[in-house]
C-alpha cells in the first residue's frame, strides 16, 4: 500500500490536522454530551437550537452567524422577530460533521482525519462558510487539506472515497470523488521503483513485512512490488466509485490483462458464488476481508451476499437490484480485448444476469463476449439453468446463440488477412508438435458434452438437439463418437420415440466416422433404427477392407503406399472406455451374422437344385405335339433367368429368334393361368 504522507512536511504544515478558528466570540472549554444533546461548556446561556435527527444542539448565535452564511439567511430572512430553534435534517454528514463544524465556529481545535474530511468539507459547503465571512473559513482550510495531504496519500484517499458513498451528490459537485479517483489511478499505474511501501492489506496467511522494516528500503532492492497490489484496497469502494477508478485507470494506460483480473477480484468480493470454490481469488478474497476493514479504520463489513438456491422471485427486491447493478456497472466496463478475463467468470457473470434480469442489451454484449472465448468454457459453467417460461431444465437456446457468436467471430478473423496468415502459421507449428487441435474441435467437443448432458431432460424437443448438433460444421469433427453418445443418451431418456424421429435423430451423425468400438457398440444398439445398424455396419466393413488392402501392400512392399484408415491402437485412442465394455460380445454377434449369411447361402443353392429337378420333370410330362411349340421357348427362358441381366441383353441381341421367343413365353404364361 502506498504510504500516507502525512506525518512529513504536510502534516507540519497543518499541525498534524488541527484546525482552528482565529476569532473566538464565545469562551469555551469545549462541547459536553448528555445524552443525544450538546451543551457548550461556557458560562452564557445558550440562545440558539439546532435539531439535527435525534441530536439537538444547545449554541449561540452569533459564533454561527459570524462563519455561515447559511445560518445568517435562517436567521434574518425568516418571518419571525427572534428565530431561535431550527432543523438541519438534509445536512451532508449528519450530526458528526456538524458537531465539528460548530466546534470550528467556536474556535475549538478540529482535527482533520481522512475519515471525517470528505463529510466536514460538505457539511463546510451546505453550510456556505466561505471566505466572504471569514478569512480561513472552514471551506477554505478543509478544501486545503483535501489537495495537500488526502490526495497525496494512497491510504487515505481510498478512505475518503469510501466515506464519500454517503455523501452524494455533494461529494460529486465538489469534485471530491474524480479527485480521489485520480489520485488512486495515478498512484496504481506509476512506477513502483523509489516509492514507500507498506503491505498492510494482504490477507493473513500471507507474511508482509512491518513498516518498521520497510520504512527506508525500495522494492526494487529488496522485494519486488506485486502488480496486483492495488487489488484490495480498490474492492472496498461502492461499485459506482469503483467504476470511476478503473475508468481513469485506463485512460492512465493499465494493462487490460491487469484490468480485468481486478474486475475479477472485485466480483468475488461483492458477488460471493460467482467464483468458484477452492480458487486462488475466491481463497484470497475470503481471507483478506478482516485485513481491508482494518485498515485506516473503516468499519466496512464486506460486500453483497448471493442467494444461488431458491427460486429467482425469492429474492429480496433491495438486494437483488443492488446485485443487478454491481452485474451491469462491471459489463460496462470489461476491456473489449479477447483475454481481459477468463470465459469462465463471463459465463458466471451470464448466469447471474439472466437470474436477476438484467438489461438486455448489456446481456447481449456478454454474450458476445463469451462467443469471442468460446473455445476456453468448460462443462459445468455452460450448464445454465433457464430462468425463463421454458419448460427445459438447461437453458440451450442461450448455448445456441453462444456457439452462433463463436462461428460468426471465427469466421470474421478467418477472412482478415493477418489472421489468415497467423492461423496457417498456427497450424504449421502445431503439426509439428503433434496436431494440436484447433478451436473448433475443441468446442465440437465441448457441444458433444453438453448434448449429452441436456439429452437427459426429457422435455428436451428433437429439433432443439438436432439444431445443436448441426449447428458446427462437418469440419469441426473428425471423430463421431462424443455426438453418438449424445443421441444414445437422448433415445434412452425418450423411449417414445417414433421411428421416423429415430431417423432424424441419427441423420446427425456420420456413421464413417464412429471409431471401432462405438461401431462394435452401435451393430447391438437395439435402441438405434435397423437401417443406421446395417449403415454402420457396412462403414465397418469398408474399414476393415482397407485394413486388409493395407496389410497387402505393406507386404507386397510398396513403401510409398499410405494407408487408407488408421489402425486400431489409434482408433482406440480416441475411443470412449465406454464403448469397448461390448466389444467381446459385439465380436460373436458379427461372428453370428456371418454364419446365418452362409446358411442362408446354402439354402439358396438347395432351393436352385430343386428348381431344375421339378424344371426336368415338367419336361417329361408335357404332351408331344405341344412340345415344339412352347418347350423350346420353357427351355430357353430356364436358361435366360439364370443368367446376369448384362448377360441376358447381350444374348437377346443376338439371338435371332427372340421376339418368337417372347411371344412363345406369353402364350405359355396365359395357359397356365
Amino acid at each position: 500500500m502506498w504510504d500516507s504522507e502525512s506525518e512529513s512536511g504536510a502534516g507540519r504544515e497543518y499541525k498534524n490536522g488541527l484546525v482552528s478558528s482565529s476569532k473566538q466570540g464565545v469562551k469555551t472549554d469545549g462541547f459536553e454530551q448528555r445524552g443525544q444533546s450538546w451543551h457548550v461548556a461556557t458560562d452564557i446561556p445558550s440562545d440558539f437550537l439546532i435539531q439535527i435527527g435525534d441530536s439537538s444542539f444547545h449554541l449561540h448565535k452569533y459564533p454561527l452567524l459570524s462563519r455561515s452564511g447559511k445560518m445568517n439567511r435562517l436567521i434574518y430572512e425568516s418571518r419571525e422577530g427572534d428565530l431561535d430553534q431550527v432543523v438541519l435534517d438534509d445536512i451532508p454528514g449528519g450530526a458528526e460533521a456538524f458537531e465539528l463544524a460548530a466546534k470550528f465556529c467556536y474556535g475549538i481545535a478540529v482535527d482533520l482525519t481522512a475519515t471525517n474530511i470528505s463529510g466536514l468539507r460538505c457539511a463546510a459547503e451546505y453550510l456556505e462558510m466561505t471566505e466572504d465571512l471569514e478569512e480561513g473559513n472552514l471551506i477554505f482550510k478543509t478544501e486545503a487539506f483535501l489537495s495537500y495531504v488526502v490526495l497525496s496519500s494512497w491510504r487515505d484517499s481510498i478512505l475518503v472515497l469510501k466515506n464519500c458513498e454517503k455523501l452524494s451528490p455533494w461529494s460529486e459537485n465538489l469534485q471530491i470523488v474524480r479527485r480521489c479517483s485520480e489520485s488512486i489511478a495515478w498512484k496504481a499505474c506509476a512506477n513502483p521503483k523509489g516509492i514507500r511501501w507498506a503491505y498492510t492489506g494482504k490477507p493473513p496467511k500471507v507474511s508482509s513485512p512491518k513498516w518498521s522494516e520497510m520504512k527506508d528500503s525500495s522494492p526494487s532492492r529488496n522485494q519486488q512490488v506485486p502488480p496486483d497490489w492495488w487489488f484490495e484496497d480498490v474492492s472496498i469502494l461502492r461499485i459506482d466509485h469503483f467504476v470511476r477508478v478503473i475508468t481513469a485507470i485506463k485512460v492512465k494506460g493499465m494493462r487490460f490483462e491487469l484490468v480485468g483480473a481486478a474486475l475479477m477480484h472485485y466480483a468475488g468480493k461483492w458477488l460471493p458464488g460467482l467464483i468458484k470454490e477452492g480458487s486462488g481469488n475466491g481463497d484470497e478474497v475470503s481471507n483478506s476481508t478482516g485485513s481491508s476493514s482494518g485498515s485506516g479504520g473503516s468499519s466496512w463489513r464486506g460486500g453483497l451476499h448471493m442467494i444461488l438456491a431458491g427460486n429467482k422471485d425469492d429474492i429480496p427486491t433491495v438486494q437483488s437490484k443492488d446485485q443487478r447493478l454491481i452485474i451491469e456497472s462491471l459489463i460496462s466496463i470489461i476491456p473489449p480485448q479477447k483475454d481481459s478475463v477468463s470465459c469462465s467468470f463471463l459465463l458466471r457473470l451470464l448466469r447471474m444476469a439472466n437470474m436477476l434480469k438484467v438489461a438486455p442489451a448489456l446481456v447481449t454484449e456478454l454474450e458476445k463476449r463469451v462467443g469471442m472465448q468460446f473455445e476456453q468454457a468448460t462443462l459445468p459453467d455452460l450448464l445454465i439453468p433457464s430462468y425463463s417460461k421454458t419448460d427445459t431444465l438447461y437453458d440451450v437456446d442461450l448455448v445456441q446463440r453462444l456457439l452462433e457468436h463463436f462461428l460468426v467471430q471465427e469466421q470474421t478473423e478467418g477472412s482478415s488477412p493477418s489472421h489468415q496468415s497467423f492461423s496457417d502459421k498456427h497450424m504449421y507449428e502445431g503439426s509439428q508438435r503433434g496436431n494440436v487441435p484447433n478451436a473448433k474441435m475443441r468446442v465440437a467437443r465441448l457441444v458433444d458434452s453438453y448434448l449429452t448432458e441436456v439429452s437427459r431432460d426429457r422435455n428436451l424437443s428433437l429439433t432443439k438437439f438436432q439444431v445443436l448438433a448441426e449447428a458446427l460444421p462437418e469440419s469441426a469433427r473428425t471423430c463421431d463418437d462424443g455426438l453418438y453418445r449424445a443421441i444414445d443418451s437422448y433415445l434412452k431418456a425418450h423411449p417414445t420415440l417414433s421411428e421416423h424421429e429415430r431417423k432424424r435423430l441419427c441423420r446427425v451423425m456420420d456413421c464413417q466416422k464412429l471409431s471401432i468400438d462405438a461401431c462394435m457398440h452401435a451393430a447391438q444398439n437395439e435402441r438405434l433404427p435397423l437401417r443406421v445398424v446395417v449403415q454402420v455396419l457396412f462403414s465397418e466393413q469398408v474399414k476393415i477392407s482397407n485394413a486388409i488392402a493395407t496389410n497387402s501392400l505393406k507386404e507386397a512392399g510398396d513403401s510409398h503406399f499410405q494407408p487408407m484408415v488408421s489402425n486400431r491402437k489409434t482408433l482406440l485412442e480416441g475411443t470412449p472406455q465406454s464403448f469397448q465394455e461390448g466389444w467381446a460380445t459385439a465380436k460373436k454377434d458379427i461372428n453370428t451374422l456371418k454364419f446365418e449369411l452362409e446358411s442362408v447361402k446354402a439354402k439358396y443353392l438347395e432351393l436352385q437344385n430343386d428348381f431344375d429337378t421339378l424344371q426336368r420333370q415338367f419336361d417329361k410330362t408335357v404332351k408331344p405335339k405341344h412340345a415344339s411349340a412352347w418347350t423350346s421357348g420353357w427351355k430357353k427362358l430356364g436358361k435366360l433367368t439364370k443368367m446376369t441381366g448384362l448377360e441376358t441383353n447381350e444374348m437377346g441381341s443376338q439371338m435371332p429368334n427372340a421376339d418368337q421367343t417372347r411371344k412363345a413365353t406369353r402364350r405359355w404364361r396365359n395357359s397356365i393361368s
